[in-house]
């Protein structure tokens, strides 16, 4: 459960300005949020809303036009290029709709990907490979390559690769978008696991009330502004 006297992240007055041609799209209109460590969010909203452009902000893979994002006591928007990406590996877990497996690296190979940036040793990359995978449930698959797996053990695999690095954080964008209902249910059960288990803080990005009603609370962005509700 999320330790509610502990604030992970703080949104405050975010705003994020696109601009097209002569036009400037104000995708965040002042967005403001604090979410709990250990708690799991459902975020969101008819397309367009800005729910990507929230998650990436708070991944540090974009940057806000105006207003500051604080996580684990650090403004993430004042960091230099080089900090941010330092900050991003040791902090975050990314999970995406679409897998992005290397096809010709086996899942153990996909899964230590992150960690070739690290100073780890080649066998203690191999370990904490291995143990994510059985945290994930596919110990038994760790010599299979992506065509060899089901969408449901791809996506697995990618959220192994999410956790290798023992992140803060979890991202999830669609996670379950490519899937059928069994293996999405499935993922939502591990997701479930994470948080609970590991206390692992999860955003999660979805269309689906049924994905939703898995996590704690439920965000609902619509026309760049927060609302936030409890889940059912």
């Amino acid at each position: 459960m999320a330790d509610l006297n502990e604030t992970l992240i703080r949104v405050t007055d975010v705003h994020k300005v696109y601009r097209r041609g002569g036009e400037s799209v104000d995708v965040l209109q002042g967005a403001s949020l604090e979410i709990p460590r250990g708690d799991f969010v459902a975020l969101m909203g008819p397309s367009g809303s800005g729910k990507t452009t929230l998650l990436n902000l708070l991944g540090g893979l974009d940057r806000p036009t105006s207003g500051s994002i604080e996580i684990g006591g650090q403004r993430i928007e004042q960091m230099s290029e080089g900090q941010l990406s330092r900050w991003r590996a040791r902090h975050v877990g990314f999970v995406f709709q679409i897998y992005h497996l290397i096809p010709v690296l086996t899942a153990e190979r996909n899964v230590e990907l992150p960690l070739l940036l690290t100073k780890l040793s080649r066998s203690e990359r191999k370990r904490r490979a291995l143990t994510a995978l059985e945290i994930v449930g596919l110990a038994d698959r760790a010599k299979h390559r992506p065509a060899q797996l089901s969408g449901g053990q791809e996506q697995r695999v990618g959220i192994a690769r999410a956790i290798v690095g023992d992140p803060t954080l979890l991202l999830c964008d669609e996670p379950t978008g490519d899937l059928d209902r069994k293996s999405g249910d499935e993922i939502l059960d591990l997701l479930g696991a994470l948080n609970a288990r590991f206390n692992k803080t999860i955003v999660m990005v979805t269309h689906d009330p049924q994905a939703a009603i898995r996590a704690q609370r439920v965000v609902h962005l619509d026309k760049g502004r927060l609302s936030l509700v409890p889940a059912e």
